[in-house]
């Protein structure tokens, strides 16, 4: 008769994803994982099979809570730009209020694995794909609105807004301050 499983799988995914989020993937080692999750080596690959299949579903449980918080707030009603800035403000008092400056983790999992975990990199990528596609329906409401002048074309704002979270993302990792931060939010919305 098997034993009990004496944790919580869904807890330890959480508990793996601010591990691998804090240390990267390459830098985080089973016994990391032993530690934070408190449970055994055994436990820990009859349950998730590898430290690889544990970082998946880490990853996939980011997207599912962070990703997603950024998505859920553009979705919201109001103003286009009003939105836009108070997204881009979260993510940059967030990043700056985090103590280990983590940044992103999708962001540091494509800088740190994109040429090397296929993986990792189609997930990331599907992340990036949908905040730039919910950039791009922001944009074209935008435009339907008034907001947004009609001419300029949805996709290439889209892409342009996503990379200017990316370069944000980075930046908070080693900003002194808001300042940086504060000036391309503002350039990035005036812009439009």
């Amino acid at each position: 008769m098997a034993r009990p499983k004496q944790f919580d799988p869904e807890i330890a995914v959480d508990q793996a994803m601010e591990v691998f989020w804090r240390k990267g993937y390459a830098a985080t080692t089973p016994q990391d994982l032993v530690e934070a999750l408190g449970i055994g080596k055994g436990s820990l690959y009859n349950t998730f099979g590898s430290k690889h299949s544990l970082f998946e579903e880490a990853l996939r449980r980011y997207r599912d809570s962070q990703a997603l918080a950024l998505v859920k707030m553009l979705e919201e009603s109001g103003p286009v730009k009003a939105r836009l800035r108070k997204a881009l403000r979260f993510l940059a008092e967030m990043d700056l209020a985090d103590p280990d400056r983590r940044g992103c983790m999708a962001v540091n999992v494509a800088a740190e694995l994109s040429s090397v975990d296929e993986t990792a990199t189609e997930l990331v990528r599907r992340m990036f794909d949908r905040t730039e596609g919910v950039f791009r329906a922001l944009i074209e409401e935008g435009q339907r609105a008034g907001e947004i002048e009609p001419g300029r074309d949805p996709a290439a704002l889209g892409s342009l807004l996503l990379n200017t979270v990316v370069g944000m993302r980075l930046m908070a990792r080693v900003a002194e301050g808001p300042d940086r931060l504060d000036r391309v939010i503002n350039a990035m919305t005036d812009s439009l």
